[in-house]
This record gives structure tokens, C-alpha cells and sequence, in this order.
């Protein structure tokens, strides 16, 4: 069933576009699966242009600033690892100023929007001096009402993921955030990589619909598949972000429960589609259904000879396809008549052949 939003100003804007009950947006998440390399970055901003997302976003950590020292050089040793530390395997995932330009402007020359998840201040301060046309803050972020506040004074849209929260943590952070910058978007996300099914909890997007009625809701999708976006969007979620790859088999943590470039089309496809399957709440008979309904349905026809001025009985009539003629639920209104001319045998009955 269609959740049913109420009357009210539920907008979020950026850049041209104003996301609201009729509008979705949606985020391809690069976030590291591009695994340092910027050529993979570029193809996959294009592949998620071809899909026909509305963003691509990535993620940017200022590394030796944002974690201890201990954490920083502590020891990395797995199938996806791409450094001897914690440290040095997120360094070799991240783009300087050089890489962001050259990502930004490709995404300006092919008009999707370009923007990223910072993940402490200085990473903050980097993605403003390009000037990016919006900001994620991550579900690791719902209580770093620091780092929030900071984000929300520089009046640009954000997108707020709410995973492994309470509504207490969600209301601080909208509460927090809303001081400054009412343009946020309030994403139901399950923080989990995958997210099992049963950990979804789609129906929070009904509690954030109640709740924060200002505000477009969204979902942060980490399920390993395309069912959940469609089923959000039902509920009233008019924002989606899902993780992107060019291949689920690579090196890295995200890429198996990522989406490939054929994934991603289709559930851009499938969003597409629900509106307009949705359609009217009027039921008639429409215009593609006549020519396979003539075929299929019933008329009412004469079961043997008969002449003109007989009065019709049941053992006269039966029904037989194609359409065209008087419906067998008239049946019984005909028992009585009296013919106006003969009659073949299965010929169709009309009201004006009947006096």
C-alpha cells in the first residue's frame, strides 16, 4: 500500500532540481570502489551517468587526522587490504585536490552532480574549497553534532544517513542541523555491510515521515539486491543511494554487495516505472484492452435457426466469443423477446433485432 504523505511543504533543492513527493533523486555511492585508481573512478562516474542516476558521491578522510595514532598504524592484514596499516590502506584509497578537480569537472561536462561524504573538518574544509554542490553526513556522524554544525553553517543541501541511531539521535542531529540549514534530506539507513533483510526496517520511513514533516525522506541501501529501493519508494522515500561498482569481484569491503553497471540500470529503470504504474485511481476500459478483450470475451448468439416473430426462450441462446454483441449477464432480460427478422444459427443478438 502507498503510504499517503500529507498535505504539507516537503521540498528538498540542489543544484536546478527541487526533490519532493513526485521527484526522486538518486546517489550512485563510488564511495572507494574506484580502489585508488582514478581512470576507474571516471568510468565509473560514466556508467553511472548511462544508468541514469542523479549523483555520484565518494568519501574523504583526512587519514593521519582523523584516527589515533595507534588506530592509524595498526596492523591491516587481509584479502582486501591495500596497505601493511589501517592508515596506509585508507591513504592509498584517497584522492588529493588534483584528482577531485579532475573528477568534478568530468561530471560537470557530463551534467551529473559531483559531490562527497567528509568524514572530519579538514575533509570538510577540502570539499568546500572545490566548491561541491552538497554533503552527505554519514551514519558514523549521526552524534558528531561537531562536525554537523559545521557542515550545516556552509548552507548547502545535506543528506543525512541515520544508521545505528535511535529517533533520539535523528531528532538531536535534525534538531542540530536545522539551526543553520533547513535544506536536509533524512535517510533510513541500516549500517551493516550487507544489511540483512530482516535488519532493513523499511517501515522507519513511515516514523520519519510523522516525524519530520518538513523534511524528504530517503534510504541509504546497503541490501545486497534491487528489492528494497522500489518497496521505499512505495512507503514515501524519495531519495536512494546504493553503493556502485564496476565489478562485485574486485578487492575491497563494498564491492560485493555493491551494484554493477546492469544492476544499476535496472533499478533505475525500475524506479522509473512505478509512477507510471501506479497510473489513475479510475477503473475503465482502456483503449489497449479492447482488441484482446473482443477476441477473448463472450457475445450472446442464437443456438439454432430461428424466425422472424419466435419469442426467445433459454434453450434459443447461448454465448460464444468473439465480443462485440450483448454480454451474457443480459441473458435473462432477453427470455420473451420477439425476434424482428430470422436467424442463422450463432448469430449475434443486437437490442434492435428485438421488439
Amino acid at each position: 500500500m502507498v503510504s499517503k504523505i500529507e498535505n504539507r511543504k516537503r521540498e528538498f533543492k540542489i543544484q536546478n532540481k527541487i526533490i519532493n513527493d513526485s521527484e526522486f533523486y538518486f546517489i550512485a555511492e563510488i564511495g572507494h570502489n574506484h580502489q585508488g585508481n582514478i581512470k576507474k573512478a571516471f568510468e565509473l562516474i560514466k556508467k553511472a551517468k548511462e544508468a541514469g542516476v542523479n549523483a555520484v558521491k565518494l568519501q574523504k578522510r583526512d587519514n593521519k587526522n582523523l584516527y589515533t595514532k595507534k588506530f592509524f598504524n595498526e596492523k591491516y592484514n587481509n584479502v582486501n587490504s591495500y596497505g601493511e596499516t589501517y592508515g596506509l590502506h585508507r591513504e592509498a584509497l584517497e584522492f588529493g585536490k588534483n584528482e577531485y578537480k579532475e573528477l568534478q569537472s568530468y561530471a560537470q561536462e557530463i551534467n551529473i552532480d559531483f559531490f562527497a561524504t567528509p568524514f572530519d573538518l579538514k575533509s570538510l574544509e577540502f570539499l568546500n574549497e572545490l566548491d561541491t554542490p552538497a554533503f552527505k553526513i554519514a551514519s558514523a556522524d549521526l552524534k558528531n553534532t561537531i562536525l554537523q554544525k559545521e557542515i550545516a553553517k556552509l548552507n548547502k543541501p545535506i543528506f543525512l544517513s541515520t544508521g545505528g541511531g535511535s529517533l533520539d539521535d535523528v531528532k538531536r542531529a535534525r534538531d542540530n542541523i536545522s539551526k543553520f540549514n533547513n535544506n536536509l534530506a533524512i535517510l533510513q539507513c541500516t549500517a551493516s555491510y550487507p544489511a540483512k533483510i530482516k535488519d532493513m526496517n523499511l517501515n522507519v520511513i513511515n516514523t520519519y515521515l510523522k516525524e519530520f514533516p518538513e523534511n524528504v525522506i530517503g534510504l541509504s541501501d546497503h541490501e545486497n539486491g534491487i528489492d528494497a529501493t522500489p518497496l521505499a519508494y512505495m512507503l514515501g522515500a524519495r531519495i536512494f543511494e546504493k553503493h556502485f561498482t564496476l565489478d562485485r569481484s574486485a578487492k575491497g569491503t563494498d564491492h560485493p554487495f555493491s551494484l554493477e553497471p546492469r544492476g544499476l540500470n535496472m533499478l533505475i529503470r525500475n524506479l522509473k516505472r512505478i509512477n507510471l504504474m501506479l497510473g489513475s485511481n479510475e477503473k475503465k476500459v482502456l483503449e489497449s484492452e479492447k482488441n484482446p478483450i473482443f477476441k477473448m470475451a463472450k457475445s450472446i448468439v442464437t443456438n439454432k435457426p430461428l424466425k422472424k416473430g419466435h419469442k426467445l426462450t433459454t434453450d434459443d441462446l447461448t454465448t460464444k466469443s468473439p465480443g462485440g454483441g450483448l454480454p451474457p449477464f443480459k441473458m435473462e432480460s432477453l427470455i420473451g423477446k420477439v425476434l424482428k427478422r430470422s436467424f442463422e444459427a450463432e448469430e449475434i443478438l443486437l437490442l434492435k433485432d428485438l421488439s
